[in-house]
């Protein structure tokens, strides 16, 4: 589950899940949201394989997003469909989605960047939870 929240100019996502799995494919979910208007309209057609390395949880989840939004810049992939496998070194994600197709996919907004502000990610009685802010 995750929602947004305004913060000056730009959006943040508080997400809240089970896993720590959980939690980093919600994220992702969250990112999507916000570069597409309709997330359901992208459609798992193709499958990638995503490694990021790191230990520090709130790293890892700033170069996982940051991964996403490198992908869409530079192959207009967007992913809907995540599963994350952490491990000594980080995490696997196999990921599925499409390349951005204009008459299906209408642009939400314009993200510029993952930012470490407000960037948190941790553990609580209920499960896990994390916070973090896109510049747009």
């Amino acid at each position: 589950m995750y929602s947004t929240f305004e913060h000056t100019a730009d959006i943040g996502l508080d997400v809240r899940a089970e896993s720590r799995e959980t939690l980093f494919a919600e994220a992702a979910s969250g990112l999507l949201s916000i570069l597409v208007e309709d997330p359901e309209t992208v459609r798992p057609e193709q499958e990638v394989t995503i490694s990021v390395s790191g230990n520090d949880l709130e790293y890892l989840l700033f170069d996982w997003l940051d991964e996403l939004l490198f992908r869409f810049e530079t192959s207009q992939l967007l992913l809907c469909e995540y599963d994350v496998r952490f491990h000594a070194e980080g995490i696997t994600v196999s990921a599925r989605g499409e390349t951005f197709q204009s008459d299906r996919h209408r642009l939400a907004h314009e993200v510029k960047a993952i930012t470490y502000h407000q960037l948190t990610v941790q553990q609580t009685a209920k499960g896990w939870q994390a916070r973090f802010i896109v510049d747009i």
